[in-house]
């Protein structure tokens, strides 16, 4: 289980990581701050997750 856990913090961090890059190319300024805005919460979901995997039963505000 604790595998499983760690592999989708690493994908929440690698999907979050190629939406600000995407965000970076993006011609659009509607579209860059919803990839932007995306990108953050993903960023926000794997530290809450990766908190919880180390025994924070609480996640973060």
């Amino acid at each position: 289980m604790a595998d499983e856990t760690h592999r989708h913090i690493r994908q929440l961090r690698a999907q979050a990581h190629k939406l600000a890059a995407d965000a970076e190319h993006a011609a659009n300024a509607a579209e860059r701050t919803r990839l932007q805005d995306r990108a953050q919460q993903l960023e926000s979901d794997s530290d809450q997750e990766s908190m919880m995997a180390a025994g924070d039963i609480y996640p973060a505000q």
